[in-house]
C-alpha cells in the first residue's frame, strides 16, 4: 500500500511539473508552483527527485524511452521489409518525426502537452537540457542519419545534415503552439488549424520537412577578391 502511495505521489509530480514546463518553461517554473499543482510538499519532491533538473529529465525520460524505443522499432522493420535496399526518404522522415508528432493523440504518454513541451525546450533551451537530450537522442539520431545517407547517394553528407537540422528546428516551432507564431507576426491562425488538431499539423508538417528534404542542392558562389 505505501509503495503504492509513494509511485502514485512521484506520477502525480511528474504530471504536474510536465504540464508546468510546457506553459511556462523550465526557468519560469519554481518549485512552489510545482508542490502547489501535484499537492505534495517539497520534501516529497526533494525524495523522488533530489533537484529541478533532475525532475526535468526525468519528465522527459519517462517519455523519451518509448518514443526512442518506437522509433527504432519503426527503422527496424523498415529495413527488414527493405531487404537490404534503401528507404524511402519519405519512410525515414516519417518513422522519426512522424512518431513523434503523433504523440497528440496518445494521452497516456502525454498527449499534447508533452509534445508542445518537446518544443517549448528546444526552441529556449536550458546547457543543462540540451545536454540531456543530446545524450538520449544520440543512438536513434545515429540510425536516422545512417538511414538517410543511404536513402539519398546523390546528396552530400554535411547537406543532409544541415536538412536535417532545419527539420528539427521546424518541427520544433511549429509543435511549440500557435503562439510562437504570434510573437514573430500578426498572423492569425484559426481554432481549426490549431497544433492540437493533430489531423492537421502531421501532413501539412510531413509535407514541408520532405519538400526541404527532396529540395535541389544549393548553388554556392565563390567570390574571389582579388588582394584581399
Amino acid at each position: 500500500m505505501a509503495e503504492a502511495r509513494s509511485v502514485d505521489t512521484r506520477e502525480r509530480i511528474l504530471d504536474a511539473a510536465e504540464r508546468l514546463f510546457m506553459a511556462h518553461g523550465y526557468e519560469g517554473t519554481s518549485m512552489r508552483q510545482i508542490t502547489g499543482e501535484a499537492a505534495v510538499n517539497l520534501a516529497a519532491v526533494n525524495y523522488h527527485f533530489g533537484s529541478k533538473e533532475s525532475l526535468m529529465q526525468e519528465v522527459f525520460r519517462r517519455r523519451l524511452d518509448w518514443l526512442n524505443e518506437e522509433r527504432m522499432r519503426v527503422l527496424g522493420e523498415m529495413e527488414t521489409e527493405a531487404a537490404g535496399k534503401p528507404l524511402k526518404p519519405s519512410q525515414i522522415v516519417d518513422g522519426f518525426f512522424g512518431t513523434l508528432l503523433r504523440l497528440a493523440d496518445d494521452q497516456e504518454r502525454g498527449g499534447v502537452t508533452f509534445l508542445r513541451l518537446v518544443g517549448r525546450t528546444l526552441t529556449e533551451p536550458s546547457e543543462f537540457i540540451r545536454t540531456f537530450l543530446a545524450h538520449e537522442y544520440a543512438t536513434v539520431m545515429e540510425r536516422y542519419k545512417e538511414a538517410l545517407f543511404k536513402a539519398l547517394p546523390d546528396v552530400p553528407k554535411a547537406e543532409i545534415v544541415w536538412r536535417f537540422h532545419f527539420m528539427l528546428g521546424a518541427t520544433s516551432y511549429a509543435i511549440a503552439g500557435t503562439d510562437a507564431l504570434r510573437l514573430v507576426t500578426d498572423w492569425q491562425i484559426e481554432e481549426a488549424d490549431a497544433v492540437d488538431r493533430i489531423d492537421r499539423l502531421v501532413p501539412r508538417l510531413m509535407s514541408f520537412l520532405l519538400g526541404g528534404l527532396r529540395s535541389p542542392l544549393p548553388q554556392y558562389t565563390d567570390v574571389a577578391v582579388d588582394g584581399k
